[in-house]
């Protein structure tokens, strides 16, 4: 096992030791990489999307089984979860008024156990919560996001209060998790249940991204016109991109962590 982290090792470390300019092209091509593979393996891209609000489910039992058996939400912020349960609320109006279908009861099924993960935080483990921590202004996203979502949302024929609804929730999941991260950025350890809930984060962000991305090159460009004109086919694409690489350093991490066989991750400075 040794002998097999050696290379592991090796190139952590020379990863680690090479210039901003430098991890930024290898982590393009590293998804580039993983797109194609995707693209090969995957022959119906819907299920990319579905396998997305799976594993972001899995996070989620991961939070569930951290307050149940552990009693503690040490780590965690109740301001991303808030933000996450305002997104999927916004998400869920527009399902019903706009586009029933299985992500609709995809959304009902992880805003029910995130409304629990904030019950349990704000009420139940009260005392372990890390309220001086969790210091991130959530107007910071939040306003920008409405204020944007008024100047740039679909180009359907909806009611207009549903187009900047579905523009709302698209910009606040992109940068929902920012009060977590910053949680972590001033512990600088996070236990093991918090880092694989952010991994699965992670990961279910990638593989939404991957879906968009792959799509749009399936239809030759097809779906951007079929999402509207103007900015808003754009920045959807763009929200997917940041929700993704948002996330890709501490991934990056995590996964040094878990190779090195380490139970506790420990960040250095700067990331996240």
């Amino acid at each position: 096992m040794k002998a097999a982290q050696k290379p592991i090792h090796a190139v952590t470390t020379w990863v680690r030791r090479q210039p901003p300019k430098v991890k930024a092209f290898l982590a393009v091509v590293s998804a580039m990489a993983a797109l194609v593979l995707l693209r090969m393996i995957v022959h119906d891209h819907d299920n990319l999307f579905v396998a997305a609000e799976a594993v972001h489910a899995l996070g989620i039992s991961v939070l569930i089984y951290k307050l149940t058996k552990e009693r503690t939400c040490a780590g965690l912020s109740l301001k991303s979860q808030e933000l996450t349960a305002l997104f999927l609320a916004v998400r869920l109006y527009c399902s019903f008024v706009m586009e029933f279908d299985i992500h609709t009861l995809l959304d009902s099924a992880t805003l029910v156990t995130t409304l629990w993960v904030i019950y349990m935080i704000r009420f139940k483990l009260k005392a372990s919560y890390m309220e001086d921590k969790d210091n991130f202004a959530i107007y910071y996203v939040v306003v920008p996001c409405a204020v944007l979502s008024v100047l740039v949302h679909p180009s359907t024929h909806h009611h207009i209060i549903n187009k900047i609804s579905w523009a709302f929730c698209v910009y606040l999941e992109a940068v929902s998790v920012l009060p977590q991260l910053r949680v972590m950025q001033n512990t600088k350890i996070v236990e093991p249940f918090t880092a694989h809930y952010v991994f699965a984060l992670g990961i279910a962000r990638f593989l939404s991204c991957a879906h968009w991305v792959l799509q749009v090159l399936d239809t030759r460009g097809r779906l951007l016109t079929a999402l509207g004109y103007g900015f808003w086919p754009i920045m959807v694409l763009l929200s997917e991109v940041i929700q993704t690489f948002i996330l890709a350093d501490f991934c990056y991490y995590y996964v040094k962590s878990l190779m090195g066989g380490q139970l506790v991750l420990r960040l250095p400075s700067g990331v996240v």
